[in-house]
This record gives structure tokens, C-alpha cells and sequence, in this order.
């Protein structure tokens, strides 16, 4: 047993004896306590994994250098300040720096915004509130009533899970609203029905969530009435995801409309009309509703309806429909094979459409013609970067859009129809990018398909060398490439110090995200989902067959969905990896649609309590394939106590079932910060340093014996 071997021996995370090709857990799981969220044996147990991590890593050299470094990245004052929404003449922004590590909820005159000299005014301090109240306060967003946008109904989270108290607040007066609009802690959605009502989904009591936790009754709820005497507008089944109800902006007028999520992709959509009636939308119960534009509903297909191909965007006139009028259906957009949507965001008179090719943003502004006929401009904005569309006005045609590149800081631009784009800000380079360069290669999965995944290294590195690999692969969810330290829910800080080492950095956009729109999705769904772990290793093995690494020199890293790809990476194909880190991760396959939101995704895996579901979802879920006596990477796992949409049970009971098996693991579990695993940069910066000497540690070095092994000799 070698240096590194013998340090992680020392954590003191091994059972006393393994137990050569043991089986997958029996059916009566002895982990099972590890679901008790706040359960003393769990929590003890979770303390004690804790403990050990840090006595290693926080020893680790460079620890407290890179913790500072991350810090200092991800609490600059020098940041972006992008429009979070455009409220008629005002512009609100949420804002975290070093003075206010929890944010500030801001506004600011869109007139003073747009000319790059903004006039913030503080709304909420968080940090204050926080201190305050002595809760951990994390803002969850607001929804203003329009056209006036005075009032609001503020979503605080007390720890950063998705379980929110709501309260009304005044934006003039920056302060709460005394006896106003309120909702106690729960999962709850709110918008706006008029001045002095509200469409309300939340926890009405026994009976009245779903499976997935969320509200299975919408109600309208009247000012100055209590909440039990709200009117029940509608209910949806218990196995449903989810029931509620919102009013579509459109100017000065808003269209209300009832949505019942029959799972995460199918939902049905109702408009309600003034009287009350409601009528149902024309769509395919897969298609995506984005905005509203002049009285008319635009949508993005999933999948072909009525001629139009799956990934198009179309659009129906809300007013004849309710009138009982013909509804004609509009093709507003057709993406080509290269193409993808991923952002749709009404002005006054255009239509504002972000969309990828080959990974590479594109935004266009879209006009409609009398006759029903749809014409799109492009926006002349930066090549072979990421577009964010920030915000669009609606007493005017102007948006506002982010474009960043791996090696490239941000720079906000106003968009004009017909003029070039203008910078409102720039940022100044957070480092020293002259030895770096970023490529885009396309490898071959095992059925074929030609995945595309940026890779960034030094200029100066040309022999093989360890690589930080991340992908998701889920839910329709594009990764593209953005600065290196702006995302540490990605890698972050970490993808910086690991090509600053002389290492490569990989984001591989692997199917189930949303890189080339509903096909690359439907690629992974259900029975599918091994198509994502294939491509993952399609990916890593295109990476030693062009001499940038060796195998055993990779390390795979996700979070969430992509926790259950790096999981199963490694379970399925160890030999090819030399470590993993695992973030909020689902795990357990067999148990996820019984943990918290998990009921709400079977329409990506599956339900794993039909046998027929079983049978394929089986063949990869991570928990019950982990098989004692396999040499496994050493995985650094991360999760919070308070993430209450993956339940960190999944995390809790991999890192388990690998001490039962006395295989070697790294354990991190935040108490506060909900599914992101953490609140303020600190945390963040913390994780980042672990994560740093962790990869350190495990992976083989620059000219170590090409076997796989390298230095780690375990």
C-alpha cells in the first residue's frame, strides 16, 4: 500500500473485512435508516464520514490556498449584473458579493440599466434579514403584479431547499406588506389573478400533495378572506407531479391558464376564461408552453403534431380560441439537425429566440407578418460562445443577453432589432488565459452517434495527461461551455486550478441534455438511459485514442442527474476511471420515486416498482450494481441535509454500501443549501478546495505508469 493508499486508509472508512463478489444488497436493506433525514444514527453516522474527509483533506497541501483562490473567484465584486426581469420601466436583480455572501434583492431604472450606469436600490438584504431573524435565509424569487409591478410575492427558503415561505411585499417601499399575503413553509406556487387575488398550489393539509410532494389543488385566494375559504379551482390526481395555475404576461393584459403535470413531461393545459370557463389548449400534452406574445401562445413541440417537427416552436391565438373561433396553428420556428432550442422570451412586437448550434449559441429576433407568417433576423453576437437571454422589455423591443466562453469573461449586450448589439458591461479577465486554448472534438458512442465535448488544457501540454471530465445527460439540459469560474454547481474554480496544473478539462454534452433539442433527450429516456452512460465512455475512450489521456487517468464528475451518471460510470466501467466526483446524486434507483420529488421523474427512468421498468433501470442503477471486491475509483461524494429534492439518502447509502464493502471513499455533506449543496461562497469555496486536493490525491500524475493505476497502487 503506497503513499496515497495508505492516507485514505486513515479516514478510518473501512469495514474490517470485504467480502469478495458479495451480491447487491439483500432485500432488506440495512441502509435504510439512512433515509431518516434527521435520524440520530444517520446524522451520526453522516457526522462521522464528515469528520474523517476533512482530517485528510483539509491536510492536504495547497488546501488552504485553493479554498482562499475559490473564495476570492466566487465573491468578486466583479461579476455581471444581469437582469434577472424587466418590469416595465424597472430592472430587478439578486446580487451576491464578498459584503453580502446570502445577496441583495435590487432595482434599478431600465432607462439607467440600459446606458450601463445603473441606480441600484436595495430591496432585500438577505445577509440582515437572515441575521435578523436567525434563520438561513435563501431567496427563492418573486412575482410581481402587473402592469404596475408594485407588488410582489417574495419565496424565501429557510436553508435553500425548494419548501418556500411567501410573503406579499411592497416594491416602492422595499418592505414587507403588514397583513398581507402570506404562506407558510411548503412547496408552493403563486402568481397573480388580479390586484387583490391569487392562484395558490401549496400543502392545504392531509391529502392535498402528491406523490411527488407538490400541490395536487389549486385554489383562488382573495385578499382579506383566510386561506381555508379559498376557492377550489381544481385537483389533480395523487400520482400527478403537480397542479397549478399563472397568469401568461402579455403587456398589460395577462391570460390566465390551469395546468395539471400528469408527469415531468406531459401536462394538461387549460385557459380560463374571464367567466371562468375552462378550455383547453390545442397542444400535444408534451408540449411546452413559453411565452405569449400579442394574444397569442407560443410553444416548443417535443415531439411532430399536425406537420410540425418535433423541437419547432408554433404559436395559436388565445382570443379565438376562447371565442370558439377556428385556431389556426402557426409555425413560428423549425430548428435544423444542427440546431436546438433553448431560451424563447417575448417584447413588445418580437420574439426573442435563443437557440444552440452544435453547442454554439445563436439568438435571433422573430417577427410575425400579418398574414401569420413568421420572419427571423439574427443578432450579431459573439461565435462559438454561450448566450444567455437575461431578460426582454415589454414596452419596447429590447433585450439583454450574456455571452461568455470557456476562456472568455462575460460581457452583457443590449439588443436592438436592426442594430448592432451594444456592451452595457464587460469583464475584466479573473485570469491569465494566453497558455490556454479550447477545442471541440466529436467522438463515436457505442451505437454510433457522434457526440460532440469541449476540451480546455494548456497550450504547452501535449503528452497524456489526468482529465477532469463532467456531463449530466437529462431532462433536456444543454451544458455549454461558460467561463471556467463562474459555475462551481458544474466544476467551477476546480476546472480552473485543474487545467492550471497542467491537466485537461472536459464537458462532454453526452445525450438526455438538450445540445440538439427533444432527439438527444429522447435518446436517453426510459429504457434508453444506458445511451448516456455510453456515451460518457465513448467520450473517455476518444479521449486515449487521440494521446490526450490514458486509461485509469480520467475522472468523471456530475451532479444530480449527473450524479447518477458518474455513479453508474464508475460501477459500470471502473477500469476506466481514476476517480469520480458524485454531487447530489441519485442513487438508489429501485427506492428514488419513494424519496422526496423522485415520483416526479419517472417519466425520465421509469417506475421501478413495475416489474417491466425494473428490468432495464435494474441493468445501471448504482446501488444495487456496487459489488465488493471490484477494485472501484475512490469517488469524492458530496450532498446537504436540507437538498429536499434528491434526497441525500442516495448519497448516504452509496457511501455505505462502499464501507461495507471496505472499498475507499470521500464523504461531504453540507447542512444547509438545498439541492445546489450550498448557500454562500464559502461553502461553495470550501467544497471547491476539497474537490481540488481530492483530484490531487487520487488521480496518477504526469508520467506515471500507464496501467490505469498510476501512483494510487490500491
Amino acid at each position: 500500500m503506497n503513499r496515497v493508499a495508505h492516507t485514505i486508509a486513515a479516514m478510518g472508512l473501512l469495514a474490517a473485512a470485504s467480502v469478495v463478489g458479495a451480491a447487491a444488497p439483500p432485500a432488506a436493506d440495512s441502509n435504510l435508516y439512512l433515509e431518516q433525514i434527521d435520524g440520530a444514527r444517520a446524522l451520526a453516522k453522516v457526522k462521522s464520514w464528515n469528520a474523517a474527509t476533512l482530517a485528510v483533506l483539509e491536510k492536504q497541501p495547497g488546501f488552504a490556498d485553493y479554498r482562499a483562490r475559490a473564495l476570492a473567484l466566487l465573491s468578486t465584486n466583479q461579476k455581471i449584473a444581469e437582469p434577472d426581469r424587466i418590469l416595465g420601466d424597472k430592472v430587478l436583480n439578486f446580487w451576491k458579493d464578498e459584503q453580502h455572501p446570502r445577496g441583495i434583492w435590487r432595482v434599478s431604472p431600465l432607462a439607467d440599466f440600459a446606458s450601463g450606469h445603473p441606480q441600484w436600490r436595495t430591496l432585500i438584504d438577505i445577509d440582515a434579514m437572515s441575521a435578523a431573524d436567525n434563520k438561513t435565509w435563501v431567496f427563492k424569487g418573486a412575482t410581481c403584479l402587473s402592469p404596475a409591478y408594485v407588488d410582489c410575492m417574495v419565496s424565501l427558503s429557510n436553508g435553500g431547499g425548494d419548501a418556500v415561505e411567501v410573503r406579499e411585499f411592497d416594491l416602492n417601499r422595499a418592505a414587507f406588506i403588514p397583513n398581507g399575503f402570506f404562506l407558510p413553509n411548503a412547496k408552493s406556487e403563486v402568481s397573480w389573478a388580479g390586484p387583490d387575488a391569487l392562484f395558490v398550489g401549496t400543502d392545504f393539509g392531509p391529502g392535498t400533495v402528491t406523490d411527488s410532494g407538490y400541490a395536487r389543488i389549486v385554489k383562488l385566494w382573495k385578499r382579506g378572506t383566510p386561506l381555508t375559504a379559498a376557492t377550489t379551482l381544481a385537483e389533480g390526481q395523487k400520482t400527478d407531479v403537480s397542479v397549478a395555475a399563472r397568469s401568461l404576461v402579455d403587456g398589460n393584459r395577462t391570460w390566465p391558464i390551469l395546468t395539471r403535470a400528469v408527469d415531468f413531461y406531459h401536462h394538461k393545459v387549460w385557459h380560463i376564461a374571464p367567466d371562468g370557463r375552462l378550455v383547453p389548449s390545442p397542444l400535444p400534452d408534451d408540449a411546452d408552453i413559453e411565452d405569449v406574445l400579442d394574444g397569442r401562445v407560443i410553444a416548443s413541440l417535443k415531439t411532430p403534431w399536425q406537420g410540425h417537427p418535433a423541437g419547432a416552436l408554433v404559436a395559436y391565438s388565445i382570443p379565438d380560441l376562447l371565442a370558439g373561433r377556428t385556431t389556426a396553428v402557426e409555425t413560428v420556428f423549425v430548428p435544423n439537425e444542427h440546431q436546438a432550442v433553448e431560451q424563447v422570451s417575448a417584447s413588445r412586437s418580437k420574439l426573442w429566440v435563443k437557440y444552440l448550434e452544435d453547442v454554439s449559441g445563436r439568438l435571433a429576433a422573430l417577427s410575425r407578418a400579418p398574414d401569420g407568417t413568421w420572419s427571423s433576423a439574427p443578432v450579431a453576437l459573439p461565435d462559438k460562445s454561450t448566450i444567455h437571454l437575461n431578460a426582454t422589455a415589454s414596452n419596447s423591443d429590447l433585450a439583454f443577453a450574456t455571452v461568455e466562453g470557456m476562456l472568455t469573461p462575460p460581457t452583457l449586450f443590449r439588443a436592438d432589432p436592426g442594430a448592432v448589439p451594444a456592451v452595457v458591461q464587460s469583464l475584466p479577465a479573473q485570469f491569465d488565459a494566453s497558455n490556454m486554448v479550447v477545442e471541440q472534438h466529436f467522438a463515436t458512442s457505442k451505437d454510433g452517434t457522434k457526440i460532440p465535448y469541449f476540451l480546455v488544457r494548456r497550450k504547452d501540454v501535449t503528452g497524456p495527461a489526468p482529465v477532469l471530465m463532467h456531463a449530466y445527460g437529462g431532462f433536456e439540459l444543454a451544458q455549454t461551455p461558460t467561463y471556467m469560474v463562474t459555475e462551481p454547481y458544474r466544476s467551477g474554480p476546480l476546472a480552473l486550478f485543474w487545467v492550471q496544473q497542467g491537466n485537461v478539462y472536459v464537458l462532454a454534452n453526452i445525450r438526455g441534455g438538450g445540445e440538439y433539442g427533444p432527439r438527444w433527450h429522447h435518446a436517453t429516456m426510459r429504457e434508453k438511459h444506458q445511451n448516456a452512460f455510453d456515451d460518457v465512455f465513448g467520450v473517455a475512450q476518444d479521449l486515449i485514442d487521440r494521446g490526450v489521456t490514458q486509461k485509469g487517468r480520467i475522472a468523471v464528475s456530475g451532479r444530480s442527474n449527473g450524479g447518477l451518471m458518474a455513479a453508474t460510470s464508475i460501477t459500470e466501467r471502473p477500469d476506466l476511471f481514476g476517480g469520480a466526483i458524485i454531487g447530489s446524486p441519485l442513487i438508489d434507483m429501485k427506492r428514488y420515486s419513494h424519496l422526496l420529488a423522485g415520483a416526479s421523474w419517472m417519466g425520465e427512468y421509469g417506475n421501478p416498482d413495475v416489474p417491466a421498468d425494473w428490468a432495464f433501470i435494474s441493468k445501471y442503477s448504482p446501488y444495487q450494481n456496487l459489488k465488493c471486491g471490484v477494485h472501484y475509483p475512490v469517488p469524492f461524494i458530496y450532498t446537504s441535509t436540507r437538498d429536499d429534492r434528491v434526497h441525500p439518502g442516495h448519497a448516504r447509502k452509496f457511501a455505505a454500501r462502499l464501507e461495507q464493502c471496505g472499498d475507499h471513499f470521500f464523504y461531504d455533506e453540507a447542512i444547509e443549501g438545498g439541492h445546489e449543496a450550498g448557500v454562500v461562497p464559502a461553502e461553495d469555496a470550501q467544497r471547491v478546495a476539497l474537490e481540488t486536493v481530492y483530484l490531487n490525491m487520487v488521480m496518477p500524475r504526469a508520467g506515471a505508469a500507464a496501467t490505469g493505476r498510476g501512483e494510487r497502487g490500491f
